[in-house]
């Protein structure tokens, strides 16, 4: 498995709205658009930062994951994405070294991207998502 870069760091956020202030408005930091995955039951905004992005994660379903997750923990950072070449054959290459993976196949992300979870018990403690754009 060949990892390129940090694709992204997911954070976990009540409000984008909100959230906004402080990465616009005070660390100058601009959103390039929102998108709704309605699969995982998110709005997402993308901010570049040099190689890599900041995605704020808002949950629009009480059943949606990050909802979840903030409930437990708060907001804050919910996960790393790591850039892979191929994520079939990265995800394949976990499955052969026993690693426990969330999804076995590849779904559908945002902004078009394939993307996997490798599930935090097998990375200590971090939610792990391989991203291929």
């Amino acid at each position: 498995m060949k990892v390129t870069g940090v694709d992204h760091i997911g954070i976990a956020v009540k409000s984008i709205d909100e959230a906004l202030k402080l990465w616009e408005e005070v660390l100058g930091i601009k959103c390039t658009g929102r998108e709704e995955v309605e699969e995982q039951k998110v709005v997402t905004a993308f901010l570049p930062l040099g190689d890599t992005e900041i995605e704020l994660l808002e949950p629009t379903s009480p059943e949606s994951p990050v909802s979840k997750f903030i409930e437990k923990r708060g907001e804050g950072i919910h996960h790393l994405a790591l850039r892979v070449e191929n994520i079939e054959a990265a995800l394949e290459e976990l499955k052969g070294k026993g690693i426990r993976l969330i999804d076995e196949e590849p779904r559908c992300g945002a902004g078009g991207a394939k993307i996997a979870f490798i599930h935090p018990k097998a990375a200590g403690g971090v939610l792990l998502e391989i991203s291929e754009r």
